[in-house]
């Protein structure tokens, strides 16, 4: 009799096991199915008559009457919350028009110190700069006297070696002007060493 009481149970206990199995993917797919096809319900916005709180009324809350909240509506609502977007930027003070105009004044004035101040500066050193021009129109002006004496000297020297006229391009003149410049440099290299000796004496 206890063997059978327990066989009963057992049985009892299996197959209540076995139904629990089964019915769990069915629970499972049903979730599945579920979570899918899911749709959340709309926000419901007011937009043809929406609430809009009175600045002015004492019942209004406070939270409600800063240009936080109005940030905020203008975000939801746009142009239908009657709030101008220009109140909504920071307000400068002076004003960016006046700002900016006072940078432009600044920039032209300083731009202008500049300027003068190079020009001072220029006109400051133009009399060494005139100085240094009419110098260099001198140094140009001797050498080119000098180059033209020179020349005529050579030429007159020709004529006096050769008997005739010499082309200054002709293979003869060249050879006479290095000869020349030879025994110039010849004679320069003397007399340096003639003032060095007289120097070394009167040193004594």
């Amino acid at each position: 009799m206890a063997l059978s009481m327990l066989c009963r149970r057992t049985d009892v206990l299996y197959r209540t096991l076995k139904g629990i199995s089964s019915a769990k993917p069915a629970l499972s797919a049903t979730f599945v199915l579920q979570t899918a096809f899911y749709n959340a319900k709309p926000l419901k916005l007011n937009i043809r008559d929406p609430y809009i709180p009175d600045k002015t009324s004492d019942r209004t809350p406070e939270w409600q009457k800063t240009a936080k909240y109005d940030a905020k509506l203008f975000g939801r609502l746009g142009s239908v919350s009657g709030i101008e977007p220009s109140s909504l930027w920071p307000k400068w003070n002076p004003p960016l028009e006046v700002m900016l105009k006072n940078i432009e004044a600044r920039e032209k004035e300083q731009t202008r110190s500049g300027w003068e101040k190079l020009i001072a500066a220029n006109m400051a050193k133009m009399p060494k700069m005139v100085a240094e021009w009419r110098r260099a129109k001198r140094e140009a002006k001797r050498k080119m006297k000098e180059e033209k004496e020179r020349r005529t000297r050579l030429l007159a020297e020709a004529r006096e070696r050769f008997g005739h006229a010499v082309d200054p391009r002709s293979p003869k003149f060249l050879e006479m002007v290095a000869e020349i410049e030879k025994e110039e440099k010849k004679k320069r290299k003397n007399l340096v060493n003639l003032l060095k000796l007289f120097t070394c004496k009167k040193l004594k």
